[in-house]
């Protein structure tokens, strides 16, 4: 956000594009966000946070530095600049928005990126896995209506298919099919 400038914004829609990886992306800002920036002085006309001229990095360095003498005063341990991400997209996701719409918010350019930070944070997901496990426990033969767990004749155990154990037809597939 270093490099922010006056033309991203247009009316409540910001224009970005992913640091890592140049995805477009654009979002509408809240009011309270807008009226902030309304608030804030530019460092010149055009940019927010930087003035064009100075390396960027050294800016970023700069706005780091900042935020860290903040987050120290405001006693919030471990934070850091990209925790406003972290957290932009978890209350998305808490809120019930989809993991493919944060993913495209975030500029990811796969969802499973998206889903390998913030999978957890998705309580849809959790809930969904529940009502499969006990809908899948309904119809598990072992499982009697009273709660009872019965015993299996293993007599006739299952067979595996010869493909299972032999590495010529490559090996470890083995059969997934119940007797």
């Amino acid at each position: 956000m270093t490099r922010l400038t006056s033309g991203q914004i247009q009316g409540k829609r910001l224009f970005l594009s992913s640091q890592k990886t140049g995805v477009a992306v654009n979002t509408i800002l809240p009011e309270a966000a807008l009226h902030a920036l309304e608030l804030t002085p530019k460092v010149t006309e055009k940019h927010y946070f930087w003035d064009g001229q100075q390396q960027i990095d050294i800016a970023i360095g700069s706005w780091r530095r900042r935020l860290a003498k903040l987050f120290e005063l405001a006693t919030v341990d471990g934070a850091h600049p990209h925790r406003f991400r972290d957290t932009f997209a978890v209350e998305l996701l808490l809120s019930g928005v989809p993991i493919e719409r944060v993913s495209i918010l975030l500029g990811h350019q796969s969802v499973r990126i998206t889903e390998k930070h913030y999978a957890p944070w998705v309580p849809s997901r959790q809930e969904q896995l529940e009502a499969d496990l006990t809908n899948a426990s309904k119809n598990d033969p072992l499982i009697s209506t009273s709660n009872e767990v019965h015993g299996r004749d293993t007599t006739n155990r299952l067979l595996v298919t010869s493909s299972f154990h032999s590495a010529i037809s490559g090996g470890a597939g083995g059969n997934r099919t119940h007797a």
